[in-house]
């Protein structure tokens, strides 16, 4: 049973990877879509796509940086009278792979304020007006990184973990109230989040994936659109997702 068809749903970092394959998704149930990122061009890209195979849908584009507030407010200033029925905190990122003692400042602050500071803030924005109408959904993608930590991994690690808690607290101050609250929890997927990690060294990005067969973004929006679509009394507050040959953070079998 379709239950998304004519909702409307904000996915943050749609320009690509999991961002962009849930739009397509979700299109694809008849969902209109507000979608933004940093790079506009994609976006109309995706945009266009989407159009060309559902020419009844809305898709509305807007490019901004999620990790900069005053951005965020700004955005919301569009949306405050017609709040969306799904919120999905999709942008995130790694940056760099150093341990802690030789990590980058600026790595740590793209990381914190784009993972964790937009992530809330689109949140709270959003959230009063699905308080008021009583419905809503609100999805946000975290990472096993988020239950475990792994060297080289130490901000983002802790990034991902403030989701987590975030995301359990935030179900429980709804708790009074119809909105769904959930993340989803995914290992390797191979996307650009290697490329970004390791900026631009597609040799070391590539050695993620090598040897195994990795999620890929259609494996983890299919996972969103089935947690979306369950009936109004489910609530998927996390999910684990692995390839067959990842067992945790750090055990992988490569062939």
């Amino acid at each position: 049973m379709n239950r998304l068809a004519n909702k409307t749903a904000l996915i943050t970092g749609a320009t690509a990877g999991i961002g962009a394959e849930t739009a397509r998704q979700l299109a694809s149930m008849g969902v209109h879509l507000i979608l933004t990122g940093r790079r506009r061009e994609k976006l109309d890209s995706l945009k266009s796509e989407i159009l060309r195979s559902h020419p009844a849908l809305r898709v509305m584009i807007h490019d901004f940086d999620i990790a900069d507030s005053e951005a965020c407010k700004a955005f919301f200033e569009i949306y405050k009278d017609d709040i969306p029925d799904i919120l999905i905190n999709n942008a995130g990122l790694a940056s760099g792979a150093d341990k802690v003692q030789d990590a980058s400042l600026d790595d740590w602050d793209l990381m914190i304020n784009t993972n964790v500071k937009g992530l809330i803030t689109m949140t709270r924005l959003f959230v009063n007006g699905m308080i008021a109408r009583n419905s809503g959904h609100i999805l946000n993608l975290s990472s096993v990184a988020g239950i475990e930590s792994y060297p080289g991994g130490s901000v983002y690690c802790a990034s991902k973990h403030a989701v987590h808690a975030f995301t359990k607290a935030l179900k429980m101050d709804l708790g009074h109230t119809n909105i769904r609250v959930g993340m989803i929890s995914p290992g390797a997927v191979e996307t650009e989040f290697s490329m970004v990690r390791f900026k631009g060294d597609t040799d070391r990005a590539a050695k993620v994936y090598e040897g195994i067969n990795p999620l890929i973004a259609e494996d983890i929006a299919e996972i969103i659109v089935f947690i979306l679509n369950r009936p109004e009394q489910v609530n998927i507050l996390d999910t684990l997702v692995f390839s067959v040959a990842q067992s945790s953070a750090m055990q992988v079998y490569r062939k």
